[in-house]
């Protein structure tokens, strides 16, 4: 976007800066990016004096006066261009909501605000064994890397191993991420007790002149506990299927509405045929503003995602332990889901997509490594 040559301006709505803008250099073009908004745009630098003229709100005349040298033709079209991709907001028309929302992040912005914004609704292979034939290919000249480190000439000291097969260390060694289940639909007592452990309020503690924190099984920054828990029910005994929000404090399932086909779940789950198979899913969001409201710098948008991180080795473990199949990925159309879910994407998001069903009939411990076979039959993995 431009400026030709000016013409006499004319008075009209005002226009001001939004906020949530972000600048940066890609492929050797400016590039301007308001990550609430989720719009990016290419343009000459002269558009940065024009936001940063509009700090306030300002009339087209202060803003072709400001640009002299340009013709109002020529002003107008690019003030258009700016508030069409929400760089500019102007004051005749409603302010989005998504920009609004994102003043409860002020204290974290830009640095979480546009980390957040800019890696939803990745996109993902569209054919999955396509997708593995390419890193069987890129192997021959860049091989995996190996997930483990040693210093060569460091002093070593050789340790214990544990022996034994109490239950605790069974549960850990069994712990796999499963891409097969069975057709038989999981007892209801196995999800709620899944859920109780894995989300369910433990207990309640007094904070001297704050009142009660929440006590879960996994720990959480402030103990403010963030995430929330759906459930997408599809084979679940007694259980109809459809979304259900877990109320963790009365360990109980709230009612949100129907379910969803297999294909229109694996199409949303990055395209991934053998998780959308499930008996059941719990899509987890994070509530941001209980985080906030302790923390105001932005590296604690970090503690968040690490907590969905404890909370599903929990749920994994917990699945383990009632003999399902559990898995977990952060593949899925991020602003699809929060749709069907009813929330907002900026005060609440989803985060993390875990998962299980029944163990398949049969010996799978030699697809226990994480391979994706053919479409038809689909695999138990690592």
């Amino acid at each position: 976007m431009g400026l030709n040559r000016r013409k006499e301006a004319k008075p009209s709505q005002r226009y001001r800066r939004s906020t949530p803008v972000m600048l940066y250099w890609k492929d050797g073009k400016l590039v301007f990016d308001n990550f609430a908004a989720r719009t990016r745009v290419v343009a000459d630098p002269v558009v940065c004096s024009i936001l940063d003229f509009c700090n306030g709100w300002r009339s087209l005349r202060e803003i072709a006066a400001q640009l002299a040298q340009y013709r109002q033709t020529s002003v107008r079209k690019t003030l258009q261009q700016l508030c069409q991709n929400h760089l500019l907001e102007r004051s005749n028309l409603k302010r989005d909501p998504r920009l609004e929302a994102m003043e409860h992040w002020s204290a974290w912005n830009p640095a979480a605000g546009f980390f957040h914004f800019s890696t939803k609704d990745t996109l993902f292979a569209l054919d999955q064994v396509d997708a593995m034939e390419k890193f069987k290919a890129q192997i021959q000249h860049r091989p995996m890397p190996l997930p483990i480190k040693h210093y060569p000439h460091a002093r070593k000291f050789r340790l214990s191993r544990h022996r034994g097969d109490d239950k605790f260390v069974t549960v850990l060694k069994n712990r796999r991420t499963w891409r097969k289940f069975g057709l038989e639909a999981v007892p209801l007592e196995a999800l709620a007790h899944i859920l109780e452990l894995t989300y369910g309020i433990q207990d309640w503690v007094e904070v001297p002149g704050l009142g009660r924190a929440a006590v879960k099984t996994s720990p959480s920054g402030g103990c403010l506990h963030p995430i929330e828990a759906y459930v997408l029910a599809q084979r679940v005994e007694g259980l109809k299927p459809g979304f259900y929000h877990y109320n963790a404090a009365t360990h109980q399932l709230e009612w949100l509405r129907k379910g969803l086909p297999t294909n229109v779940i694996e199409k949303n789950l990055g395209h991934q045929w053998w998780f959308a198979k499930s008996a059941f899913l719990v899509v987890m969001t994070a509530v941001f503003g209980r985080t906030l409201w302790k923390y105001d710098f932005p590296r604690v948008y970090r503690a968040i995602l690490i907590e969905a991180g404890h909370l599903c080795q929990t749920f994994c473990l917990t699945a383990t332990w009632r003999g399902l199949a559990p898995f977990s990925t952060i593949a899925c159309t991020d602003t699809q889901w929060e749709k069907w879910l009813g929330i907002d994407g900026v005060k609440e998001s989803v985060i993390y997509v875990a998962g299980a069903g029944m163990r398949p009939k049969g010996d799978v411990q030699d697809a226990h490594i994480g391979l994706i076979a053919k479409r038809p039959t689909g695999i138990a993995a690592f």
